[in-house]
């Protein structure tokens, strides 16, 4: 990221184009932006999302052992340890060289990676995992359920005959409660369903010179398949919310969501500008309880109108 200043005006254009040329796409001369309309993050996964130099997001460190490496429509994160790396997702193509790129961007080796971790089985998340596993020898590591969708995918390529990358193999099946080590990093796997029938979220501690913060990773941000699957996803909600209402750093597998949005527009890229401006002394944007909380009540009630809008539905199709 180039090292100059910006000011951060809600909504303003000013902001836009200055956070395009700090945050955003990297090929020369870029002018997109978003649609009126669309907060910044939105615009990855709405007016841009298939502009694929705009996605290209430059890659910046968040805390001292934490990363965004990647493009603007999906999160990738990049965990360094004493022992080598943890990559959480890996997106899709034509984006996954982008991410080996910015993993070098902000200087580590993707030869170092030891693990990658996968939030679930769908193509954007975990596209980018064979092409990078075999560059690094990495373990390949999500739930059975996500492992299934994974193969199921290879089988049937789906909508739009997307990329699927270098083929993926189930590697490495992990389960709720084990707790993953590197080094002297240490991330427990929690199974939250409804997204998919997996979907694993990942707790973690992360630090801001030195100081520690209880990090929590979510990794199905919005429920799928009619009742049955909204029914998973609001127990779900409902375990962060007695679990985890104490999460210090949300960690987001996208910056925005088409179901249940944000309070701020993003959850990633509106709190990175915040921290390229932040001064010594001032609290980290990213330590933010209330969004998390916040999140979670939104989250809440947009299921529970799903599930009735679905159980209502079906009551008319009878």
């Amino acid at each position: 990221m180039t090292p100059r200043s910006v000011t951060f005006v809600v909504g303003g254009l000013l902001a836009v184009a200055l956070l395009q040329v700090n945050l955003g796409g990297q090929g020369g001369g870029q002018t997109a932006g978003p649609a009126p309309g669309e907060s910044l993050s939105q615009s990855y996964r709405g007016s841009q999302s298939n502009n694929v130099e705009y996605q290209k997001v430059a890659p910046f460190k968040v805390f001292d052992n934490l990363y965004y490496v990647g493009p603007g429509s999906v999160a990738v994160w990049l965990i360094p340890t004493t022992d080598g790396l943890i990559l959480i997702d890996s997106t899709q193509e034509p984006l996954v060289d982008h991410v080996i790129d910015g993993i070098r961007k902000v200087g580590f080796d993707p030869k170092n990676i030891k693990y990658i971790l996968l939030t679930h089985g769908h193509l954007d998340h975990f596209g980018g995992a064979g092409k990078i596993q075999a560059l690094s020898g990495a373990r390949v590591a999500t739930l059975e359920e996500d492992w299934k969708l994974i193969e199921a995918t290879y089988q049937n390529p789906g909508r739009g005959n997307r990329d699927p990358g270098v083929p993926l193999k189930r590697d490495m099946v992990i389960r709720e409660g084990q707790t993953l080590t590197l080094g002297k990093t240490s991330l427990k796997v929690y199974k939250l369903p409804g997204h998919t029938p997996g979907s694993p979220s990942f707790e973690f501690t992360v630090y801001d010179s030195g100081k520690p913060y209880k990090a929590f990773l979510f990794g199905g941000p919005g429920q799928r398949n009619g009742v049955e699957g909204g029914t998973e996803f609001l127990n779900s909600i409902r375990r962060l919310k007695r679990e985890f209402a104490d999460v210090e750093v949300p960690i987001h597998v996208h910056s925005y969501l088409n179901t249940y949005p944000y309070p701020s527009g993003g959850a990633i890229l509106e709190p990175a500008m915040k921290l390229k401006q932040r001064k010594p002394g001032e609290p980290h944007p990213f330590v933010d309880n209330a969004f998390w909380r916040q999140w979670l009540d939104i989250a809440e009630a947009g299921t529970i109108k799903y599930i009735d809008d679905a159980k209502a539905k079906a009551k008319s199709a009878q």
